[in-house]
């Protein structure tokens, strides 16, 4: 028996005996029911898959695919690479007419390189070099499977077509059928008459039905023609053209469109959003959309990616916005927006970022924006500077400015520009001691012409601060001396009230200490560590109660909390610096279980006593005479995984009021398919409301997704989301309703949608809405298509 050397010919004898020029016959039963899909054939329910599947496998999915392994060689071996690599066979009987043909019968076997099928009968032409198998015939392969009723191979092209065959894709979870389909290289196939879905077997929930698909697993890409989608096998959608990703890699073209609707002028509205793949390190997307009233407009996003760093470019444009044209005389309707971030590491301590923000009138962010990472904001800010940092010494330099949308904030309460703010500060140990210094100068600016006194003035501030410490610290405690000279210089413009040039220069001294105490214990079986923490701090700042006359740049009242306990200057900013003698006295204890070393509980309890009156004022604000602060409590409780119970407030002993409090309860399941929080907010005489949310199942499939937001003060309700979320395997929708409180006090609703086809991405926008509005909403939807 002669066989070519550049078609060498391999087979086994398997468990007959092969003679040339014979045949040797085998009896091969017929079978006895349907051959199954491909899909079929690796589809395993829930309770057969291997426990790390289960896991990671979602409560709305009855099954999923094992994993694809590619069968050894007919000897045990894994066959290599390349054109001319050598044919394997095998089969029950075999006849070979020497330098014409081999014919193979009964669990015929074939592999070449990368190609492994199986059938039951096999004719290889040794002139022609092509092998017809005949089915029920398997071919697998590293991460795909193929099935067919005949097959036509070609050894020398690697060239496979299958007839009536159905395929399964393993990453993606994609499986389809096809009249014929052709395998003409590893990673290519051609479909001719085809469907595919990311559906389970036997469930056609949705599917891509085409004359022609193509599927490039090498670039991750499909692509068809004269293309219908149907769901649950009724055509509902047509294109003469469609491409789409059958990976995780990102694919250019047309992404689902979405729609919605709003009472706040703009009525109904579509988009239909285009992706560009430029290239691997940046992308655009397009997003035209017509709005009801409004007309045609259109959103963009570029994406840059370098060694650098990162960099978003998002502009919105409207030519003719008709219904804004009419609400305001004289206005054109050209409306627009821009947001531009980027972020930079330059390596050896240094960093750059960037931000600029700008829109062409006080109402675009609520009329028009719906992709800008900007919303119902009052100031859009523009910044951009460098960084340094190491261990002992930090320095940043910007550039800062505002864009005020507002019109309820008057002139004098537009935040200044900072044109530039330099900032340097450096820690070094000097034997026991530690000297430190903080340092910032800063150029501030603002259209003051129509402002009159302190708030005309602009101008130059510089600050420096050094400091001598002498830390002290071991296993049961620490303590922290410390001195400093806050000196500030003032340069000033536009103010004729006073010299221009003012200092002021403010010594403080401040004592931190605490101890550490702690014994273990057990409770319900479980062992835990609980400490008792004591803290005292004093401050002493010895500041001129005289400072009205400084501007006001920047500087606010800081809001009091637990954590205000241990600061010295009850100002922020740096154009006011409190006067204080003070001792704050503080307690906490943690309980932290010693199996997992999760704090499940902390509570913190602490009060300020004052030994003088503060004097200094910001806007006749800041000054009291009162001998101690409320108390300023915290607890943070951690019982069971999932579940977090924070409150803080503020007390008032001598009234035995409750000045502040913010409570949240905030719970998910270990799958996150439970959510729930609920918030309690509150500001004696000035504003409280309180906020619930949850997302709930009330199956495996459907989940119901609220929240209501409701203002005592106002007595009404200022926000709200009520919706329904339906999951399945391969598809998902979510269809919410949402309230929310605008500037001009009114309460504007909207519609939002969003579906989600798995394999082929999804449309609308409420996963955003919704996750702002419900703590653990975007873990949520990462795992509900990211975690498999």
């Amino acid at each position: 028996m002669r066989i070519p050397r550049h078609r060498l010919l391999r087979y086994a004898r398997c468990r007959s005996a092969l003679v040339a020029g014979c045949a040797v016959l085998a009896v091969v039963p017929a079978a006895a029911q349907e051959t199954p899909s491909a899909a079929e054939t690796d589809w395993r329910p829930r309770s057969e898959l291997p426990e790390d599947s289960r896991r990671a496998l979602p409560d709305f999915c009855e099954g999923g695919y094992l994993p694809s392994v590619v069968p050894a060689g007919i000897n045990g071996e894994v066959a290599d690479g390349g054109g001319q690599a050598p044919l394997q066979a095998s089969g029950l009987s075999a006849r070979y007419e020497i330098d014409r043909e081999l014919y193979l019968r009964g669990d015929v076997r074939l592999q070449q390189a990368g190609f492994r099928v199986t059938g039951s009968e096999a004719r290889y032409n040794q002139a022609t070099g092509s092998v017809a198998i005949e089915g029920p015939l398997t071919s697998r392969g590293e991460g795909f499977l193929l099935t067919g009723e005949r097959a036509d191979y070609d050894v020398n092209s690697g060239l496979v077509d299958i007839n009536t065959a159905t395929f399964l894709l393993h990453g993606p979870e994609m499986r389809g059928s096809a009249a014929q389909l052709s395998r003409t290289a590893e990673d290519q196939v051609q479909i001719r008459q085809g469907s595919l879905t990311t559906c389970a077997p036997h469930s056609n929930d949705w599917a891509i039905v085409a004359s022609d698909i193509h599927l490039d697993q090498g670039e991750g890409v499909g692509t068809a023609r004269h293309v219908r989608l149907e769901i649950s096998d009724i055509p509902v959608f047509y294109w003469p053209y469609a491409s789409f990703p059958i990976d995780e890699r990102r694919k250019t073209g047309f992404l689902y469109p979405s729609f919605g609707s709003s009472n706040t002028g703009s009525g109904a509205f579509l988009s239909v959003p285009y992706y560009l793949n430029l290239a691997p390190h940046y992308d655009a997307t397009l997003t035209p959309q017509y709005i009801h009233g409004r007309g045609l407009f259109t959103e963009a996003e570029g994406r840059y990616l370098s060694s650098l760093g990162e960099s978003v470019l998002q502009v919105g444009y409207a030519g003719n916005d008709s219904e804004f044209a009419q609400e305001f005389a004289g206005e054109d309707g050209e409306r627009w927006g821009l947001d531009f971030s980027t972020r930079a590491a330059f390596g050896g301590g240094w960093s750059g970022y960037g931000d600029y923000s700008a829109v062409s009138d006080d109402d675009y962010l609520s009329d028009l924006n719906r992709t800008l990472d900007i919303s119902r904001a009052t100031h859009l800010q523009r910044r951009g500077g460098v960084r340094y940092r190491d261990s002992s010494q930090y320095f940043e330099t910007y550039l800062s400015g505002y864009q005020t949308i507002s019109d309820f904030i008057a002139d004098e309460n537009v935040p200044y520009s900072q044109l530039p703010e330099v900032i340097y500060g450096a820690t070094v140990d000097a034997g026991p001691t530690e000297l430190s210094l903080e340092s910032q100068y800063t150029n501030f600016y603002r259209d003051n012409a129509n402002l009159t006194g302190l708030d005309r003035a602009n101008g130059q501030r510089l600050r420096i601060i050094p400091e001598v410490a002498l830390p002290m610290r071991a296993l049961w405690g620490y303590a922290r001396p410390s001195v400093s000279v806050d000196y500030t210089h003032y340069e000033l413009e536009d103010y004729d009230l006073r010299d221009p040039g003012i200092d002021r220069t403010v010594p403080v001294a401040e004592w931190d200490s605490g101890l550490y105490f702690d014994r273990q214990s057990s409770l319900f079986d479980i062992p835990y560590n609980q400490t008792l923490e004591p803290r005292l701090y004093y401050a002493w700042v010895d500041a001129d109660a005289d400072q009205e006359s400084i501007p006001d740049f920047d500087t606010t009242i800081r809001s009091f909390s637990f954590d205000r306990l241990f600061q010295p200057n009850r100002f922020s900013g740096g154009d006011r610096v409190g006067d204080t003698n003070q001792l704050t006295v503080a307690l906490t204890s943690r309980f932290n279980d010693l199996l997992t070393g999760a704090e499940r509980a902390r509570f913190s309890l602490g009060q300020v006593y004052y030994y003088d009156d503060r004097e200094v004022t910001l806007a006749g604000r800041g000054a009291s005479d009162t001998s101690d602060s409320p108390l300023a409590g915290e607890m943070i409780l951690r019982p069971v995984d999932g579940l977090e119970i924070h409150t803080s407030g503020l007390w008032e002993p001598d009234t035995r009021k409750t000045e502040e409090g913010r409570s949240q309860l905030v719970f998910h399941s270990s799958d996150y398919r439970y959510l729930a929080s609920v918030g309690h907010t509150y500001r004696r005489n000035e504003f409280e409301q309180s906020d619930i949310g949850a997302v709930f199942p009330v199956s495996d499939r459907v989940s119901l997704i609220g929240r209501w937001v409701y203002d005592s003060q106002l007595e009404r309700t200022v926000g709200s989301l009520a919706g329904l979320e339906y999951n399945n395997c391969c598809w998902s929708v979510q269809l919410v309703h949402q309230n929310y409180f605008t500037d001009d006090q009114e309460l504007e609703s909207r519609i939002l949608f969003q579906v989600q086809l798995k394999g082929l991405g999804g449309s609308g926008g409420s996963s955003d809405e919704i996750s702002d509005a419900i703590i653990g909403f975007d873990e949520r939807e990462r795992r509900r298509f990211g975690g498999r």
